[in-house]
């Protein structure tokens, strides 16, 4: 049996430690990303009788990538603020 053991830390509220052998790496890899898993101890994959920590291995796989500035959309950034202007005119 292989499974997660994700410890999260809420500082003076504590930590919680989140273990469910139905859970992927896939999975935990994902909740990182959208931001259900924030402020993270320590990831442990746990498989038989071995304990390893795999914390920066999912944390580096988990990361968003870097978007150069010159690739990201402004011209659609200035649609939507003028289209949001015209909906303020009108009310």
């Amino acid at each position: 049996m292989q499974y997660f053991v994700v410890m999260i830390d809420y500082g003076r509220r504590g930590r919680e430690a989140i273990v469910d052998p139905e859970i992927t790496r896939r999975e935990v890899i994902a909740r990182i990303s959208s931001g259900e898993y924030q402020s993270i101890s320590f990831i442990h994959e746990i498989a038989e009788d071995s304990v390893e920590d795999v914390t920066e291995a999912i944390l580096a796989e988990a990361a968003l990538p870097d978007i150069p500035p010159e690739d990201i959309d402004l011209q659609a950034n200035r649609l939507d603020h003028a289209r949001d202007l015209r909906k303020h005119e009108r009310t």
